[in-house]
């Protein structure tokens, strides 16, 4: 207690403050880890028995709820969100 107030000593929350939470579902981190592996749209359909057009809305929807401009931004942002 510091002045009768409560401190939270600022190097264990701010990780706690700063985190946002996964808007991935798991489908959507599969695909994108696959992605992230260097995996083409038709291999990634293939591993995960999905079509190719299902594949690439998934792609369209985590490149959408991560505010990236295209895959590969979209896998810098969840890598570093820890999401990946």
């Amino acid at each position: 207690m510091v002045d009768g107030q409560r401190y939270v000593a600022p190097e264990p929350a701010l990780p706690v403050l700063d985190a946002v939470e996964n808007p991935l579902t798991p489908r959507e981190r599969e695909v994108l880890r696959l992605a992230a592996e260097g995996a083409p749209t038709r291999e990634i359909a293939d591993r995960l028995a999905l079509s190719v057009g299902t594949v690439r809305n998934h792609l369209s929807a985590i490149t959408r709820k991560v505010a990236a401009r295209n895959r590969i931004d979209a896998i810098r942002i969840a890598r570093r969100s820890g999401w990946l």
